[in-house]
């Protein structure tokens, strides 16, 4: 299935200027999610992975039902105030202004193999935050996992050296 003729674009959203990718179709589509996951975990065929860490909020939509299929365990990286044990930070720019991410400080165990699971890839920001939490909760990045990648914004570049795995490329 071509996932990319599902995804819908929304010209000036969040603000004017911007070509927002919106994923809602391909999740509305039984068989287009379907395929979507289906995709992400041929993505990950050969990738050493202990854990997915999931990048709130879309990224929990993948995340979530690939680690329930591959056998692996969850952590949710969450916007501040969402989580209720101790938590670690990190803040970053966006395309288009400042968040922060938390993670429990107990979310993984030191040498796990994680996964970093978003639904796009922009100019890399928030997936190098999310890099950065698992590196300093002792974890080991195995790569970055998107639904979609928007290779213009070259957003790979954010991620030193980390594998990254894209299933739509605009």
């Amino acid at each position: 299935m071509d996932l990319s003729a599902v995804i819908r674009d929304v010209p000036d959203f969040p603000k004017p200027g911007i070509l927002f990718k919106d994923i809602t179709p391909v999740l509305q589509d039984a068989a287009a999610f379907h395929a979507a996951l289906d995709g992400l975990q041929a993505l990950l065929a050969d990738v050493p992975c202990d854990r997915f860490a999931a990048v709130e909020s879309r990224g929990f939509l993948f995340a979530a039902p690939l680690a329930d299929r591959l056998g692996k365990g969850l952590s949710i990286l969450r916007k501040p105030g969402k989580l209720p044990a101790d938590t670690v930070r990190e803040s970053y720019a966006l395309e288009y202004g400042e968040a922060t991410l938390e993670v429990h400080r107990d979310a993984l165990a030191a040498g796990e193999r994680v996964v970093i699971v978003d639904d796009l890839l922009a100019t890399g920001g928030t997936a190098a935050a999310a890099a950065r939490l698992v590196r300093r909760l002792g974890g080991e990045v195995s790569g970055h996992l998107f639904l979609v990648e928007l290779a213009f914004l070259e957003g790979r570049a954010a991620l030193d050296d980390d594998p990254v795995f894209s299933l739509v490329k605009f």
